[in-house]
Formats: structure tokens, C-alpha cells, sequence
């Protein structure tokens, strides 16, 4: 891990090239590892439009969506324990987070050619003293971050392999979201696409 003065935009504090290309291949056998115990599920929302990403989680609660709502839950829609979050994953939370509260939640999407986040907060948490720590893997994401609410101005960055993106202080309720995909412009994952970690404490 390369620990050096983050961009800050709007709040977000943005570590490039945080991890190096071991840590990043490192990491991703750990999620596959947890991929095998909570297989990824294609997420609907609760009007029942399918999610463009697919997911699973790690932790004592993961986050899921379906006709129910929005919400953090023990189990896998499987009826599983979701597995735990990973060491080296850990380390990360730990190295960036500011805080010795450890994170609850390890959601895992999987982005492919076509996938995108549209504009949201995350706000399931219970409490939003915490911060969110997301780590990107993979193809390069376009990350759009907006303002505390919505239809304000918005600034982009691409974000690539092994950056670290921290959302705490006045960024934790900002609107952000991921535009597209740059299918192909990693080699990090044999059939290309972005594997997103997001770290999340979680108060319910």
C-alpha cells in the first residue's frame, strides 16, 4: 500500500495507484474466494428494475436489494452467513478509514461493459458518522461526484486499477455514481470488467 496525500474533491479524499499490482491481484483472489461461499446475485430495486451490476457482500451484515426494499441483512438471499470481510481488505479500511471502528458491511459489485451506478447516497447505514471506503479493481470507472442533493453540480474522474476513494466528513451524504465503464483498459481480471469494494460500518 502507497499511503500519500489523497486529491480531495468535494470531500472525497482520492488515494491513486493505492495498491500495487500484487495487492490488487491479491485482493482479488480473496473476493473469489468470497464469491464462492455468497455468489453474485443480479440485484432488482424495489419498483423491481433490474440492477446493470451484479453483487454480493462480506461481513457480519451485507446489503441487498429486492421488492422488500433497501436494507442490510445477515444472510445471503441464499439463506447463507455471509463470509467474512477478508484480512487485506481490513488492512486497507485501517490504513484509510481515520477510525477504529471496524467496518461491518464488504458490498462487492461487478461491473461489466455496459454496467453504471447512477447518481446515489448512501444512507441504509442507521448512522452517518462513519466513513466509506471504496476500492476499485479492474477496467477504469468514470466516478461522477455531485452534491448533497440532487441535480446539483457534478465533477469526474476516472478512477483506475488500485485506487482507494474515502466518503467521510462533508462528502459522507454527497451524491456520487459511476457513468461508464472502460471495458478492456485493465488486464487485472482474466475477462476484463471492474470489481468495486465498498466498506461500509453499519449502525441498524
Amino acid at each position: 500500500m502507497k499511503v500519500s496525500n489523497p486529491l480531495n474533491i468535494r470531500g472525497f479524499r482520492i488515494y491513486k495507484d493505492f495498491l500495487d499490482r500484487k495487492e490488487q491481484s491479491d485482493l482479488v483472489k480473496n473476493i473469489r474466494n468470497v464469491a464462492s461461499d455468497a455468489p453474485f446475485v443480479s440485484p432488482i430495486t424495489p419498483s423491481g428494475k433490474p440492477m446493470s451490476v451484479r453483487m454480493t457482500s462480506a461481513g457480519s451484515v451485507g446489503w441487498v436489494t429486492d421488492r422488500d426494499g433497501y436494507r442490510y441483512q445477515a444472510h445471503h438471499p441464499s439463506g447463507s452467513p455471509w463470509p467474512a470481510i477478508p484480512q487485506d481488505v481490513l488492512d486497507i479500511w485501517n490504513a484509510v478509514s481515520g477510525v477504529s471502528r471496524q467496518p461491518d458491511c464488504c458490498l462487492v459489485n461487478f461491473y461489466g461493459q455496459d454496467a453504471r451506478m447512477g447518481m446515489h447516497q448512501d444512507k441504509d447505514e442507521g448512522a452517518f458518522e462513519w466513513p466509506v471506503v471504496s476500492i476499485s479493481l479492474g477496467d477504469d470507472a468514470l466516478f461522477r461526484m455531485g452534491t448533497p442533493t440532487r441535480g446539483g453540480s457534478t465533477e469526474s474522474l476516472w478512477l483506475t486499477s488500485g485506487d482507494v476513494v474515502v466518503m467521510g466528513g462533508e462528502a459522507r451524504m454527497v451524491y456520487h455514481g459511476v457513468d461508464r465503464i472502460r471495458f478492456g483498459s485493465s488486464s487485472l481480471l482474466p475477462k476484463n470488467g471492474r470489481i468495486n469494494l465498498t466498506l461500509r460500518a453499519v449502525d441498524l
